[in-house]
């Protein structure tokens, strides 16, 4: 029996002390955030998957883990011996957990009781259990992996810091205004970055993302902020105060909700354990989501500093990389240690303050693994072929996120192959132009279709929202083969990464940031948008086959290597420059 059996089997003793046929595990923390500090990663504590997104769920006899096409691979290692079935997540065949506990429902002689931690688990998931499954049974008031965790990290209440105005480009009381503008009842916001966003401020309580756990209630005449004590100085207190922003403890709006007869909230976000507390809730997207979205003039021309430093950095990082694969170095090196390069560089550039996620550096096959982090216990030496790095920073002036595949050594035909079409559809989405109301569903073919045309794809998004020194993932801009989708909106920030992943094989992914812009010209059609790249980093020549390239494409490429090449060369040193220029040289038919 593995350390994970002993938890499950430690947790069931408790569910049956409560008649609880399953237990639900999610990874949310109480703000339905994507990563989360380490005092919520109850479902890895339980099962050992240490991706970031997916759900366990325990049954007396049974235990499943649900998760989607980033982490398949991943999963099947991390959950080997620990009893849990692993549901691929929108594949053929592989029922949902609502599905998953219809049907446990239908072999059960009596209706279930289902337990979990209300504050971990969002209106929308819970409501909708509630609805497949009405004659059940639902204790939502049990946080039972905390009487099973021995050491549990401590509640994170790292202090916050002010944004000035410039910094922001927009006041916290002209954003209160904004917000105030658009509401009819008091609205209550969860969402973490939301709520940074729109006080201006920044913290520390979950690794490489700069929030703060905290509530906001906003009225017509009141804005309560409701964070832990110590993490507001008495300085900051006072600004807060001085712009009309109340400040009460953390937990402090459990109490306060239920005083409330009407309250605005978003049901995506929101946890079920706060909506069950108001009397009449009133759902409605937070406006913060699109107001945060659409980025103003001051945090684009930050980005672009981010961005460059950010470029001088990784493009740093590749020409040591590529040095050393000429006489076969490389293989002296493990992945950490690329990753502690990669870190390195960009801590040596001004005004860096983290990571914006866990580096991914992938040699060989564990390119595949989409979001595979390398550990202590996974790393090995690089190897020839492709080293795959999807890393990304905060900088003050804004966030970063940036993939390249890069060959060391040699690489097969095949594997050019695919490279190429990966970049094809990167260069394509990239110089899309496209009218009002166009979603990234209406453009992911663009990114896709060069793999399609080779009978290959990739199971996951396209691209996805990214935020001003925030979250490296936000909504709600996001690029994706199925939904509706959000039209885009001149200022936005979003990812474009297609990729291919040959499992026990290769990865490849080529990931740059795109700001969409609105065309000033007027067109018979209407109003027109395009995208600048802001990333700058140079992709790599030597695994490109230009026969499969058109004319425009490699026009596309040109450009943008003469524009790195223009922008980084400054900040290189005379061999770095060297190097530069020949890595982004113009490429022409073979």
């Amino acid at each position: 029996m593995n350390i994970y059996q002993k938890r499950l089997a430690k947790l069931r003793q408790l569910m049956a002390a409560d008649n609880i046929d399953y237990y639900i595990v999610p990874t949310e923390d109480y703000h339905s955030s994507e990563y989360v500090g380490a005092y919520f990663k109850c479902r890895e504590y339980v099962s050992g998957f240490t991706g970031s997104a997916g759900t366990l769920v325990v049954g007396m006899n049974d235990a499943g883990l649900w998760t989607d096409g980033r982490y398949f691979i991943q999963a099947e290692a991390e959950l080997e011996g620990s009893t849990i079935t692993l549901f691929k997540s929108n594949e053929p065949g592989v029922p949902t957990i609502k599905q998953f506990l219809q049907n446990a429902r239908k072999d059960a002689d009596s209706p279930l009781t289902i337990g979990y931690d209300g504050r971990t688990v969002s209106y929308n998931f819970g409501s909708g259990l509630r609805e497949a499954l009405a004659d059940s049974t639902f204790i939502i008031d049990k946080d039972l992996v905390d009487d099973i965790w021995e050491d549990r990290p401590t509640f994170p209440n790292a202090p916050i810091w002010l944004m000035t105005d410039e910094q922001a480009g927009k006041s916290r009381t002209d954003k209160l205004a904004d917000l105030r503008s658009k509401i009819g009842a008091p609205i209550l916001i969860s969402t973490l970055d939301d709520i940074a966003w729109l006080y201006n401020y920044r913290g520390d309580d979950i690794l490489y993302t700069p929030v703060a756990l905290a509530y906001t209630l906003v009225s017509q005449d009141e804005a309560i902020l409701y964070i832990s004590p110590d993490a507001v100085s008495e300085e900051i207190a006072a600004q807060l105060e001085a712009d009309g922003v109340t400040l009460k403890p953390y937990l402090d709006i459990y109490e306060d909700i239920t005083k409330f007869a009407k309250i605005q909230i978003d049901k995506a976000s929101i946890n079920e354990a706060l909506t069950e507390l108001i009397a009449e809730p009133v759902f409605k997207v937070n406006p913060t989501l699109m107001a945060k979205a659409v980025k103003n003039p001051t945090e684009i021309a930050n980005e672009r500093i981010a961005h460059l430093k950010d470029g001088i950095a990784f493009t740093k990082a590749i020409c040591w990389l590529k040095k050393l694969a000429e006489d076969g170095a490389h293989r002296e090196l493990t992945e950490l240690d690329v990753s502690a390069k990669i870190l390195e560089l960009r801590a040596e550039q001004e005004d860096f303050i983290s990571l914006s996620f866990e580096s991914i550096v992938a040699t060989g096959s564990h390119g595949a693994i989409i979001h595979y982090d390398p550990t202590p216990e996974t790393n090995v030496n690089l190897g020839d072929g492709f080293l795959l790095m999807d890393t990304g920073a905060q900088y003050l002036q804004g966030t970063t996120d940036v993939t390249r595949t890069i060959i060391m050594g040699q690489a097969s035909e095949l594997e050019k192959t695919c490279y190429t079409a990966v970049l094809r559809g990167n260069l394509n989405l990239g110089a899309a132009i496209f009218p009002k109301g166009t979603t990234g569903n209406n453009l992911d073919v663009l990114a896709r279709s060069p793999l399609w045309e080779m009978g290959l794809d990739f199971n996951h998004g396209t691209g996805h929202g990214v935020g001003y020194l925030l979250n490296v993932h936000e909504g709600p801009n996001a690029i994706r083969k199925t939904g509706i989708g959000t039209p885009w909106v001149e200022g936005m920030i979003t990812s474009n990464e297609p990729g291919v992943y040959m499992e026990d094989r290769f990865g490849i992914r080529l990931e740059n940031l795109i700001l969409c812009h609105k065309l000033p010209e007027e067109y018979e059609g209407g109003q027109f948008y395009d995208f600048e790249t802001l990333t700058l980093v140079p992709f790599d020549r030597d695994a490109i086959m230009a026969n499969m390239m058109s004319p425009v494409e490699l026009d596309i490429l040109n450009e943008y290597h003469a524009r790195v090449y223009e922008e980084l060369s400054p900040y290189m040193t005379e061999e770095e420059c060297q190097w530069l220029y020949e890595a982004t040289a113009p490429i022409y038919y073979e």
